[in-house]
């Protein structure tokens, strides 16, 4: 531990308190010895004193922090970046590194969630539909079709956010049809959604395929894989640990496949078009209740003369709110995916990712964000290129905390010591004040938001460390001990 009274004594300090408090910490921060120090080196603790601090301003422990960290074991060979902001006099307060590209992770949602908020509004949903066609005879038989009407709900049937299951969405759709008074389907289901489908060629670039406990992109080893979380797991031929195993993408159904599968042997198949499972899933409910459906179930991508239809029933998803309050505590990749390619379509009536990229950038320049630095590449932060400098994050937070939608969007992000991504860290100095985006990929750990001081004032901050040593936990303590002065500010 480096022990700054060495440089003097508590007599001298005393003495000279004022002139130590205006003076720079760089006048105590070196010494020719202090790259020597073997690994046996802990967490830098500079100021442990009740004496120092008393010297020392909020400010300088904070520098004092950060400097230190230079040199510090874990993160000394890392490309680091930090910065404190105070959005009321638009200054910064702290940094290094601050104007530096590096690779943000999943506080890369932070723009996502902000671009949808900002262009469909926190009060949108996503409507999923029962239509039919044709005419109900004397005797309830419909000579026409039903229509399962898709919008690209990401949350349908997920129970995320509060969206209702596919069990309660079939029980309401089966009403509709009871209420009609319709005792016979003679026709088809047919599933009609444009949305998000066969457009994408390409996953987004240089993403990370398989990242340590993470589930959701799965190649290669398949140790750490939940199979009832994948989208889909096929397996070729009878379960075999010689045999290739297939999962498909989230992003865009592109299939990949590991040797071998290394879990436990419990493997499950789900499908993963939702509005397809829901039709299949409505089929079987009816036929099962004394409804016959004469038809199958068939997609229906496009219309060029569509029948005149009557609505059953709808079923509308959780809020926009509530699905980006879900996906920033739970850092949830596919929700936030979702929203890229929704923002796309809604403006640009594309649903690829490569739409929603333009959408979002657009934006974010139209909104004045500070766009050095700025790679963004996909919605979630799984993308290994993405890249943004701390200081546009800080600029960019600050921005947002005059728009309308600025409480729910503050609401969303974790918080320090109590809820989502955040529970486990700040358990201390900081629980309850912190309120960030967390962003985690192997070798990467990210930290965005605001903080509330113990005077009453917020200030935003961006702290994120590319290439590190060691562990991640210990990533997050020295995070938090960079972090914990600031709370004095």
């Amino acid at each position: 531990m480096v022990n700054f009274r060495k440089y003097f004594s508590s007599a001298a300090v005393l003495a000279s308190g004022f002139f130590l408090a205006q003076s720079t910490v760089s006048t105590v921060l070196y010494s020719q010895n202090y790259d020597s120090q073997k690994s046996s080196l802990n967490l830098p603790s500079p100021v442990s004193t009740m004496v120092e601090k008393t010297v020392l301003s909020a400010k300088e422990l904070v520098d004092i922090n950060v400097n230190t960290m230079m040199a510090d074991p874990v993160l000394k060979n890392a490309n680091w970046g930090f910065v404190v902001y105070d959005p009321k006099t638009k200054k910064v307060i702290s940094s290094y590194n601050e104007n530096t590209p590096l690779v943000p992770a999943s506080t890369t949602k932070l723009l996502t969630t902000e671009t949808a908020l900002n262009l469909l509004g926190e009060n949108y949903r996503w409507m999923t539909q029962l239509e039919y066609s044709g005419t109900i005879d004397e005797n309830g038989v419909l000579n026409g079709n039903l229509y399962v009407i898709g919008s690209g709900d990401p949350s349908l049937g997920t129970n995320k956010a509060g969206a209702s299951s596919y069990r309660d969405i079939i029980s309401d759709f089966a009403g509709g049809v009871s209420r009609e008074g319709i005792k016979k389907v003679n026709g088809d289901i047919i599933i009609q959604t444009a949305l998000f489908k066969g457009n994408i060629s390409v996953l987004p670039e240089n993403v990370v395929w398989l990242e340590n406990n993470n589930y959701y992109l799965p190649a290669g080893s398949t140790q750490d894989i939940n199979p009832a979380n994948e989208k889909l797991i096929v397996k070729k031929g009878s379960f075999s640990t010689d045999r290739k195993f297939f999962y498909v993408s989230p992003y865009n159904h592109q299939m990949v496949y590991a040797d071998k599968y290394e879990g436990n042997g419990a493997l499950t198949t789900r499908l993963p078009d939702a509005p397809a499972y829901l039709a299949n899933s409505f089929r079987t409910t009816l036929v099962k209740s004394g409804i016959p459906v004469t038809g199958k179930v068939t997609p229906k991508m496009t219309d060029s003369a569509p029948e005149s239809r009557k609505m059953l029933a709808a079923y509308k998803s959780p809020t926009l709110g509530d699905i980006i309050y879900y996906t920033n505590q739970h850092s949830d990749n596919s929700l936030a995916e979702a929203l890229l390619r929704t923002v796309g379509y809604q403006k640009m009536g594309d649903q690829t990712s490569e739409s929603g990229r333009i959408v979002v950038t657009n934006h974010l320049r139209e909104a004045g964000f500070d766009m050095n630095g700025l790679n963004y590449i996909d919605g979630s932060g799984l993308s290994r290129s993405n890249n943004v400098t701390p200081i546009s994050q800080a600029k960019f937070l600050t921005s947002l905390m005059d728009q309308k939608y600025y409480r729910s969007y503050l609401t969303s992000l974790p918080i320090g010591g109590q809820s989502g991504t955040l529970k486990r860290m700040f358990i201390g100095e900081g629980n309850g004040q912190v309120f960030a985006k967390t962003g985690t990929l192997n070798k990467v750990k990210t930290l965005a938001g605001y903080l509330k001081t113990n005077s009453g004032k917020t200030l935003v901050f961006s702290l994120m460390v590319n290439n590190y040593s060691g562990s991640v936990d210990m990533v997050k303590k020295r995070m938090e001990k960079i972090l914990e002065p600031a709370l004095d500010l």
